[in-house]
């Protein structure tokens, strides 16, 4: 194939790239928009951001989605809130700072341009979504609240409650849905993007099939904008929704479009731990109780054994004898320090045997209020000019104050452990969260492909090794609502002339038929394992030696391991059924195979680069106190992959390298 990286990043300065690059682009007319179609490929902030303005734009837009609902897009999972430099508190926030905060959180691995930009429409994303009547917390004067979130020093994330994702995706689900209405934009629910068309090096269409009748069919545009969202689930157990898969960008990749960073994993710190192996997903706790729980084990081992075996109770533990391990280790941060420091740090107490939780490798820690319950019960207390009120009574308005800021997320984790956080700490360990990797894009957001562009978490991003909390939204409507409509123009100005683009054309016959012999093998294999057992199988491979902590030796025998799962995959899995009607085997079985090709590649990836850094932990490289041991002189680079046939082995790898101009690349430290 022969791909050629070209990132298009705009000379002059980075405080005036986009406004210049934004004043130079070509536009598309009004009066010929309605001449060009747009397929979006997912539904949630991204893609349902980019469809709805796409669509009040004038441009014909189809948007896509494997759920029943856009409003059911795994976006609506996120909790804690959306990052913006506002600077309502009056604490030092600004554009450079959140720049700099998400460049030093992600590692130094991410393109400056890129994440400049992300800060700088940052404000405009709260303007658009409080226009929209997203319903963020607000503070007694009537402002917008903020809280904090790991990796910062200052209050920037703009929070609705624990259910920021879900109120900010029917923001972009109304906007949709206003579009519908018009007629400019065509919902298609219950559809799986199952293979990209290109016709003359362009993108031209997709095969999709209805996943209610089984119908394979051939839809054509102008240009194709991916936002499937990311492929945590490639570890089978992981915070995202069951159906999250990475078949849409895997499906560009082996078409021409260059994978950036595979490897780059992010593991949350505040998940429910894992209880036992039947189990189908994780549940996350919002990073934000981070800002009012206090994380911590015992102190003296044999309290964590006996809590272990049933004989102690948290709330047994003095004071004096907990290990508020984040605290003591990074003083200035504490408990907001970013995910993947808080993660390592959760491992490394359990691994040396202080992990909580009665489960088959005691991993768990505490996530503990009863201190925020005291101090804001004081608070509460003046403010009700209450004199001298009893512990009780303290604690007992603490805990109404609390509940008001997380009362949803507290009451989930009831639901879903049988424990009362208000009465005793939460459990909880890290967990698969996040892909910071994805399909390389340039500043335009295009892929290797031309016409064919990646938004959100489906790309290779703005967060480098690691992502802070409250990004992930901030990414998905920045690209959404505020670049992609520019960078999408200057690309479709060739196209207005074009024409509708025929389905009947051989390109589009022939990816057809390739989608269908895929399913024909799938439900005619006389196979006797379930797509299931080749999940897990997967799962415990790419966890045990893809996952928190990689080394040589493990990431060489995960790939070699993932070979031979895959080969049996092909050979041994059996999928009941047909395929004129709901089957979901049947899905699941084509997301498996992605999987099973898209984890070798992130194992290549992981052994490639020897250092650590953000999320990529190699334990060959580190300090004398555990943390990441960056080479700057060797990897201040994106990984980018191109596809080179079936053997995975023989991915061509490209190097776009990071320069940093307007910040200084230093030892990232929390403490």
């Amino acid at each position: 194939m022969g791909i050629k990286l070209e990132s298009k990043i705009p000379e002059g300065d980075i405080h005036e790239k986009w406004k210049n690059h934004k004043d130079h682009m070509r536009l598309v007319a009004p009066n010929n928009r309605g001449k060009i179609d747009i397929i979006v490929i997912g539904t949630g902030l991204a893609g349902g951001a980019a469809a709805a303005s796409l669509a009040e734009m004038g441009y014909n837009v189809k948007a896509f989605c494997y759920q029943d609902s856009p409003r059911r897009a795994h976006s609506i999972a996120a909790q804690g809130g959306i990052n913006a430099a506002k600077n309502y508190q009056n604490d030092g926030d600004s554009v450079y700072r959140l720049f700099y905060d998400t460049i030093k959180g992600g590692d130094y691995r991410a393109r400056e341009a890129n994440v400049y930009r992300l800060a700088e429409v940052s404000n405009s994303i709260i303007d658009q979504c409080v226009a929209q009547g997203v319903p963020f917390a607000r503070e007694y004067g009537g402002l917008l609240d903020n809280r904090s979130f790991g990796g910062t020093q200052v209050q920037r994330t703009f929070y609705a409650a624990g259910q920021t994702g879900q109120q900010l995706l029917l923001g972009a689900y109304s906007a949709m849905n206003r579009q519908i209405g018009k007629g400019r934009l065509q919902m298609f629910n219950r559809h799986e993007m199952l293979d990209l068309v290109v016709v003359d090096g362009k993108a031209r269409g997709i095969i999709a099939r209805d996943l209610v009748t089984g119908e394979i069919q051939r839809h054509s545009a102008h240009a194709v904008v991916i936002g499937s969202g990311g492929y945590g689930n490639v570890f089978f157990l992981s915070t995202n929704a069951m159906g999250s898969n990475g078949t849409a960008v895997w499906k560009i990749h082996k078409k021409g479009a260059a994978f950036g960073n595979p490897c780059f994993t992010q593991i949350h710190p505040t998940c429910i731990p894992v209880h036992g192996d039947q189990q189908s997903k994780l549940t996350l706790m919002s990073e934000s109780l981070r800002n009012d729980g206090r994380i911590w084990v015992p102190k003296k081992i044999e309290d964590s054994q006996a809590i272990r075996a049933g004989k102690l109770k948290p709330t047994e533990i003095a004071e004096e004898d907990r290990d508020y391990y984040l605290e003591r280790r990074y003083p200035a941060f504490g408990n907001l320090v970013p995910r993947d420091v808080a993660s390592r740090a959760a491992k490394e107490r359990c691994d040396a045997g202080y992990g909580i939780e009665n489960n088959a490798t005691g991993e768990g820690v505490y996530l503990d209020f009863s201190s925020s319950f005291v101090k804001y019960g004081k608070e509460k207390a003046n403010e009700l000019d209450i004199h001298n009120p009893s512990q009780e009574e303290i604690i007992k308005l603490g805990k109404k104050v609390v509940e008001e800021k997380y009362g949803n997320l507290f009451t989930m984790y009831e639901k879903i452990t049988g424990d009362n956080p208000y009465e005793t700490p939460m459990k909880i360990y890290p967990a698969v969260h996040y892909t910071m990797g994805g399909i390389w894009v340039d500043y335009n957001l295009m892929s290797t492909i031309p016409g064919c562009f990646v938004t959100g978490e489906a790309n290779f991003s703005d967060h480098g090794a690691n992502r802070l909390g409250a990004s992930a939204l901030m990414q998905g409507l920045a690209d959404g609502y505020f670049v992609l409509p520019y960078t999408i123009a200057d690309y479709l100005a060739d196209d207005i002339r074009t024409g509708p683009i025929s389905t009947d054309l051989p390109e589009f016959v022939e990816a057809e038929k390739q989608v269908k012999d895929r399913i024909h093998h799938f439900l005619t294999n006389k196979g006797t394992k379930t797509v299931d057992y080749f999940h897990k199988k997967l799962g415990r491979v790419m966890w045990n030696k893809v996952g928190m902590a990689r080394d040589e030796k493990g990431l060489k025998e995960a790939i070699s391991e993932i070979e031979e799962i895959r080969k049996e995959f092909w050979r041994d899995v059996k999928v009941p059924g047909s395929d004129n009607t709901i089957n979901m085997e049947l899905e699941k079985a084509g997301r498996v195979a992605d999987f099973l090709e898209l984890g070798q590649l992130m194992a290549m990836d992981a052994l490639n680069r020897n250092e650590s850094c953000g999320g990529h932990f190699r334990i060959e490289y580190q300090t004398e106190d555990g943390e990441t041991l960056r080479n700057d002189e060797e990897y201040s680079y994106v990984a980018v992959w191109e596809y080179n046939g079936e053997d995975l082995n023989k991915e061509i790898l490209h190097k776009e390298d990071l320069n940093y101009k307007y910040i200084k690349i230093a030892a990232r430290n929390y403490k």
